[in-house]
């Protein structure tokens, strides 16, 4: 101690300068590392928010996170500079102080000093005010950018070539789904710490995932449409109608694949009463319904058609249901706009609809009994599972798809982590599972 009181009360001018340098720098280095926490840890979310609300520092902090890479060049060639200096002077001053037993002197003191007042203060109060301190470092920062934008555009050139060389792959660099990515996985993030409840988390993600889903992926297959034969009487067609459970039924001449319209249950109806309490009306005068002239015209949509452009395909055209073609123009199955807000908010029934083919109940074994019809993403989004569904749309076409056959009943399977027993079969469609994680 009195080694260490006899050198401070020996300091010269010089070294006095030094140690007022060496606070500076440090000041500096927290300035450099408090900046690179606040702008890579605000949200840009909320810094937009708070630039539409007139704040010029968050439009700054924006524009300065645009290119994440020159930025935190910036700031770290900035950081390093001042660091590197302060310890080169550091070891200066105890090197004339304490002689050769200066430079451990001065690396403890100032792995000390960098370590709490350069790097763990300002990088704590960084990240607990992100979005206010982005703001307010936005301005001397942008110009610290813009000073040492050569030197950090040589050192990305240089980095790229060397990264090249290794063989990196830097075409990621710029994604353009990021944005999309970084949302989805803040949600999962949220729910997994309890700040989103399961419902929640999936109505946003199916919000998100609409633009990378296709129509053949949710659509309604053309063996389970329910038509109208336009060569059948008016009293079978209207009995059809009054005894299905859809609004909107779709007529076909001489063969189920020529649509030829679309018939809505309330056209028909006031079709029906125009006839019966008309002028010579009665029960018999349905007989003279002419089921062509009161349909709609057919609306065809393509299988690959992106979920997010029929949603607005549909609002656009004020229409709720469309026919789904292949490339050969052939039925291939219907889409409605419901189908598409399931994807969103879950399944939606009324009265008419019948029991949902994903049931949440199990038997004593753990199974589930599961429709083989049932999509991969909505049996997903019910038990919370991770089935694939890149290869095949349903459940069923999933079993097919990995056993490489058509399983008979009583078959059990086992892949991606599931028991897969086959427990119904009309054909060659698998009709029920039942399935347990393993």
């Amino acid at each position: 101690m009195e080694t260490i009181y006899a050198a401070i009360v020996n300091l010269d001018a010089t070294s006095w300068a030094t140690i007022v340098a060496i606070i500076v720098l440090l000041a500096m280095s927290a300035f450099f590392s408090g900046s690179e926490t606040a702008l890579t840890a605000a949200s840009r979310g909320k810094l937009h928010s708070m630039a539409d609300k007139g704040s010029h520092g968050a439009k700054r902090a924006l524009d300065l996170t645009e290119d994440t890479e020159r930025l935190i060049g910036a700031v770290l060639l900035g950081n390093n500079l001042v660091n590197i200096l302060a310890a080169a002077l550091a070891t200066s001053l105890f090197t004339r102080l304490f002689g050769d037993n200066g430079v451990a002197v001065a690396t403890l003191v100032m792995t000390l000093l960098v370590l709490v007042f350069a790097e763990v203060l300002p990088k704590t109060y960084a990240i607990t005010n992100s979005e206010g301190a982005a703001s307010f470092v936005s301005t001397p920062i942008r110009v610290i950018v813009f000073i040492l934008s050569p030197i950090v555009a040589t050192v990305r050139w240089f980095v790229r070539g060397m990264l090249r060389m290794l063989g990196a792959d830097m075409s990621g660099l710029d994604e353009a789904d990021a944005a999309q990515e970084e949302i989805a996985g803040a949600i999962a993030l949220g729910h997994f710490e309890g700040n989103f409840q399961k419902d929640d988390r999936d109505r946003l993600l199916g919000a998100l995932d609409l633009k990378d889903r296709e129509v053949d992926e949710i659509m309604l297959h053309r063996s389970n449409i329910e038509m109208i034969d336009a060569g059948d009487t008016a009293q079978n067609i209207v009995s059809q109608c009054l005894a299905s459970r859809y609004t909107r039924l779709p007529i076909f001449k001489d063969e189920p694949e020529n649509i030829i319209g679309v018939v809505h249950a309330k056209d028909l109806l006031r079709d029906v009463d125009r006839l019966v309490r008309g002028e010579n009306g009665g029960p018999q005068a349905i007989d003279n319904l002419d089921i062509i002239s009161i349909a709609r015209e057919p609306y065809f949509v393509p299988e690959t058609t992106p979920l997010d452009d029929q949603m607005r395909e549909f609002l656009r055209r004020k229409a709720h249901f469309a026919l789904v073609v292949d490339e050969y123009g052939d039925l291939q199955g219907l889409i409605t706009l419901e189908d598409i807000l399931e994807e969103i908010v879950g399944e939606i029934t009324d009265e008419h609809d019948e029991d949902a083919d994903i049931l949440d109940g199990k038997d004593a074994s753990g199974n589930f009994e599961i429709d083989g019809a049932a999509t991969i993403r909505d049996v997903n989004r019910i038990h919370d599972w991770n089935l694939p569904d890149e290869e095949a749309n349903t459940i069923a076409g999933l079993v097919i798809h990995e056993a490489q056959m058509i399983p008979t009943q009583g078959q059990v399977f086992s892949f991606h982590g599931f028991r897969f027993e086959i427990a119904g079969r009309d054909q060659n469609r698998i009709t029920m599972l039942k399935v347990r994680a393993l």
